[in-house]
């Protein structure tokens, strides 16, 4: 086990130890003399706090290193490193403490405050004891004890320094230039507090283990992409505030700091601190050690996913046609669809002409669609190299039946050879029919069984991100503009294709879980494969909508004896609906079985047909009569060029799913608009009369 982890956890029983003698006795000699023994057997153990870790930073006589605090800033350890002749003139805490010897001599003078003045800042200090702490051995003082501390013996010291509440909140505290007395002066009330070193054999021990682990680069981006290590994440301090919580969600996760020198590191580690995270460590040496011990350093950005696109093209042999190649077969007319991985933003800047907008998840949901010929040549490029190899993979892996290649060096590749690139594009792959996502979902579901992905319900997966203990990213990796109309609480948008080419951008917590969302199975079926082959151990897809069978607008207008229900709003479906819907709520199907066994056959819609999955897996259970969803909901009829019947033409339920505004509705408007200002005017004796309510006046 490694000396970090270890010590973590020996750290966390020694503190579990103390707060349960504080609970039982209080803030009193005797709680203090039961600490004693708990803190010396911590210190004892002198393996966990190496020299290497815990010894003075250059040009400081002393320094204070952070163990372990509560969320609330009580039971705060550090272990306070000492040179020799370090000493601290008589002061207090303000909190009860402990003091326990690791290695060297520390001497402490215990004494009382007598005769004080507190008008004039002065009192007298009376002697009333003394103790050389080493290992083995340990004292401790009450909030109003004064002692002084002197390294002595001529040899370095760590002693582990325990406290009621943390270093950097005690304003109170107060020194005395002279151990008889006289005036006193405010003691430093925010010590400077540095995070334990570790060495670079030890880091490399920590990522072998596999554990979570996030290592974080606070230099900036820029300097951060001329070396860094593997696994590292750019943070750089200038932005932690706005990056650190996506990048390590759990404030218990262990985090080590590397830059060139120690000193960015140190700084960014007390930021951490200071937004709660706990177990935060520095590289000894930074970078050039790292280096010195014979380990690897890697220019650029994104590089776990880079290296991992050269890896899956080196394992996979991915097939790949140049760019003189595709230009030839598109000046001879050939049956060629080339689709662009990157997202839109990065394709409206230069893409190939006649190249189709398709960000790498989106290939296997939207693809079907578009080479509906098997003899349809697919040619999948992107930027460079990553997204262009990835996603050619990807319809391979899902066995897509066209011939599929990736673009030698995409776009760059393109240019390079002498070809134009267009510019401002915004050709977009559409989205599938009924036809062609049952084609993609088809594929998905092989790869599913092929790389055993697992699947959660929201039940399921609440009980994982409850585990306090490990971390659960969830994702949604459906395109920006998708996840903006609605997603999974928690959920972050990650779209697939980025999410693989720019792992180290949403996650730097090494072997956390992680938990895919979409809409229909088939874009998080991708990313999980990708993610899971890149050694993230634990990747879930969530299933948040109910598998139905579905049916296209086409397909509704040619079919007959069906009943449309429409489970938008009654505004909504008064604004237009497909021709002979009814309006129906789904909370009341269980009450129309009579209407729902007349129907052939039942099509569910919605404005966006998510609604409409839910309502069908109702109805399913309620009636034998085959019930589908209408793909892409009512959107998809419009857009289909198929007219909307507006009205209340088919109410099987009244118009109460919403509040209706005066102005929505269809008579006696100008009484509704009275009414409702009559009821505003009515508010101010009714919550006269409440005494539930609390509004609150402040002095203007």
């Amino acid at each position: 086990m490694q000396i970090a982890t270890e010590r973590a956890r020996a750290v966390r029983e020694t503190i579990e130890a103390v707060r349960a003698i504080e609970v039982q006795y209080g803030a009193t000699r005797e709680a203090l003399d039961r600490i004693k023994p708990v803190l010396v057997g911590l210190a004892s153990r002198t393996e966990l706090f190496p020299a290497h870790s815990f010894g003075n930073l250059p040009g400081r006589p002393g320094t204070i290193f952070h163990l372990a605090e509560d969320p609330d800033g009580r039971f705060a350890l550090y272990g306070s490193a000492g040179a020799p002749g370090k000493a601290q003139p008589p002061h207090n805490h303000t909190t009860w403490a402990c003091i326990a010897g690791v290695y060297g001599d520390e001497h402490n003078v215990f004494y009382d405050r007598v005769d004080d003045r507190p008008a004039e800042k002065q009192a007298r200090l009376v002697k009333t004891g003394e103790l050389t702490v080493v290992k083995g051995n340990a004292c401790a003082f009450l909030p109003d004890d004064f002692h002084t501390i002197e390294v002595v013996n001529g040899r370095e010291s760590l002693h582990l320094h325990l406290y009621g509440k943390t270093l950097e909140d005690l304003p109170g505290r107060v020194y005395f230039g002279s151990s008889a007395g006289g005036a006193y002066q405010r003691f430093m009330s925010r010590p400077e507090i540095f995070a334990p070193r570790i060495s670079p054999a030890e880091l490399k021990a920590m990522i072998a283990a596999g554990g979570e682990l996030a290592i974080l680069d606070p230099r900036e981006e820029g300097v951060y992409a001329k070396s860094h290590l593997f696994l590292a994440s750019s943070c750089p301090l200038s932005r932690m505030e706005m990056l650190a919580g996506k990048l390590v969600p759990r404030a218990g996760t262990p985090i080590v700091l590397v830059d060139e020198d120690e000193k960015l590191a140190q700084r960014a580690a007390a930021v951490l601190r200071s937004f709660g995270y706990r177990q935060v460590f520095v590289l000894a040496g930074g970078q050039p050690a790292w280096s010195a011990a014979g380990y690897e350093l890697y220019s650029g950005v994104f590089v776990p996913s880079k290296a991992f696109g050269e890896y899956v093209e080196h394992r996979d042999g991915t097939p790949r046609i140049t760019a003189g190649e595709l230009k030839a077969k598109l000046d001879a007319g050939e049956d060629v669809l080339v689709v662009d991985s990157r997202p839109m933003g990065e394709y409206r800047v230069m893409n190939i002409p006649g190249a189709l907008d398709c960000p790498g998840a989106e290939l296997v949901y939207r693809v079907p669609e578009l080479a509906k010929k098997p003899d349809t040549l697919v040619v999948v490029n992107c930027a460079g190299r990553t997204r262009s190899i990835i996603g050619a993979q990807s319809l391979i892996n899902a066995k897509l039946p066209n011939k599929v290649v990736a673009l030698k060096n995409g776009t760059m590749g393109w240019h390079l050879a002498g070809f134009e690139l267009e510019k401002g594009s915004q050709a977009h792959a559409p989205a599938p029919g009924s036809e062609a996502l049952a084609k993609a979902r088809a594929l998905a579901d092989s790869v599913a069984r092929r790389f055993g992905i697992r699947r959660v319900d929201r039940a399921g997966l609440a009980r994982l991100a409850s585990q306090a203990d490990r971390t659960t990213y969830l994702f949604d990796v459906r395109s920006p503009e998708e996840y903006a109309q609605g997603h999974l609480p928690g959920a972050l948008s990650a779209p697939g294709g980025q999410l693989v080419q720019a792992t180290d951008t949403y996650m730097a917590t090494r072997n956390a879980r992680v938990a895919l969302v979409d809409t229909e199975g088939v874009r998080a079926v991708m990313t999980a494969s990708w993610l899971l082959q890149m050694g993230w151990p634990e990747v879930y897809v969530v299933e948040d909508a109910p598998r139905v069978d579905e049916i296209s607008a086409g397909g509704l207008k040619a079919l007959k004896e069906v009943q449309v229900l429409d489970f938008g709003t009654s505004l909504e479906y008064r604004a237009g609906h497909v021709p002979g819907a009814a309006f129906a709520i789904r909370s009341r199907l269980a009450e129309r079985r009579e209407k729902l066994a007349q129907a052939g056959t039942i099509v569910c819609t919605s404005p966006d047909g998510v609604l409409a999955r839910f309502a069908a897996a109702d109805l399913a259970k309620l009636t034998s009569v085959p019930v589908k969803v209408l793909a892409g909901g009512t959107a998809a009829w419009r857009e289909a060029g198929l007219l909307l019947e507006a009205g209340e033409t088919q109410m099987w339920e009244p118009n109460e799913d919403v509040y209706y505004k005066p102005y929505d509705r269809k008579s006696q408007v100008e009484q509704a608009m009275q009414d409702y200002l009559d009821w505003e005017v009515a508010l101010m004796e009714k919550i006269g009369r409440d005494s539930d309510v609390r509004f609150v006046d402040y002095p203007g």
